[in-house]
């Protein structure tokens, strides 16, 4: 297999993976009362996309989509997939064998630009979410969610080289 296949593969297993202690890292989030993320609204943001309407005023007040729930958590997976995938691009495929966790922790940090600057504008958040009632907050809060994702990479590596 050529290099753009095994990094795709290790990048399938290790975003899967990292997606999945993310999630569980969400649950405990949620069971502790804290807000989550909504992955219908995702969902439904990209749901919209067929009729070409790309940006929202307020998402959550957008014509429901059906299965948006099911699009928001496959669209959730596929990020993940494609952020680790930019990860073994970004060191390389042997990080696998002994991972970093700065790498995987700045990987993290800066894929923050994508809600900031696509997603939340598209879901009428705004740009770096100036159109709520705490921008900064919100700014925080995504790039926390990022950095406990690269964290999630980092830890999907290890588990990863456990099995190996």
């Amino acid at each position: 297999m050529n290099i753009q296949g095994v990094v795709f593969l290790n990048g399938i297993m290790l975003g899967t993976t990292a997606t999945v202690l993310f999630d569980l890292w969400l649950l405990s989030q949620k069971l502790m009362g804290r807000r989550v993320l909504n992955f219908a609204l995702l969902g439904r943001w990209i749901g919209h996309f067929k009729q070409l309407k790309f940006v929202h005023k307020r998402i959550a007040e957008a014509p429901i989509v059906p299965l948006e729930l099911i699009i928001g958590l496959i669209a959730h997976y596929v990020i993940g997939i494609g952020i680790a995938v930019l990860l073994l691009l970004a060191v390389h495929e042997g990080w696998l064998l002994k991972p970093d966790i700065f790498a995987a922790l700045s990987v993290g940090a800066c894929t923050v630009v994508f809600p900031l600057l696509i997603m939340q504008p598209g879901m009428g958040g705004g740009l770096a979410f100036t159109n709520t009632a705490s921008p900064f907050k919100n700014c925080l809060n995504s790039l926390f969610n990022h950095m406990v994702f690269g964290l999630c990479l980092y830890l999907a590596a290890m588990l990863m080289r456990m099995f190996h």
